[in-house]
């Protein structure tokens, strides 16, 4: 048994780290640019009805794969920086990928008739997401040597 001041105290409510509006602020900020960025990618791959949502899985693919890179770069680069990655990751990312609409369109692909399509897309989605995440790490590590 360790002793008394050796054991993990249980921690106070009160004391945990609040969200700062700063950092909201930063998230508010991506999210501004994100969502446009998507909807300009939705305007440039067009989807036909029944059809495979190439500009949904094309999104968020990007997107996986940015994540990654961007991960692997500004954890290296700037670790104490309390802005870019609320500002990039959850902000303009968040808002530029969408799980929802993913979802939705699964959804909307059974409900029609197209049971086949939204398997496929569901299948692939869930595979080529986290590989470009990998990808985008793995580019990241070989382009500025992190680690």
């Amino acid at each position: 048994m360790s002793p008394p001041g050796d054991r993990p105290r249980p921690r106070d409510p009160a004391a945990r780290e609040r969200i700062h509006p700063r950092v909201l602020a930063a998230v508010a900020a991506g999210g501004a640019l994100g969502t446009p960025a998507r909807h300009a990618v939705a305007q440039l791959v067009p989807v036909e009805a029944g059809g495979f949502p190439w500009a949904t899985f094309w999104t968020n693919v990007s997107g996986s794969l940015a994540l990654g890179f961007l991960f692997a770069v500004v954890v290296r680069r700037f670790p104490t920086d309390r802005y870019v990655l609320p500002f990039l990751a959850v902000g303009f990312l968040g808002a530029y990928t969408t799980f929802s609409t993913f979802v939705v369109e699964v959804d909307v692909l059974v409900r029609d008739g197209h049971a086949g399509v939204a398997v496929a897309y569901a299948a692939v989605s869930s595979t080529v997401g986290p590989a470009a995440a990998a990808a985008g790490t793995m580019l990241a590590r070989r382009a500025f040597g992190t680690t």
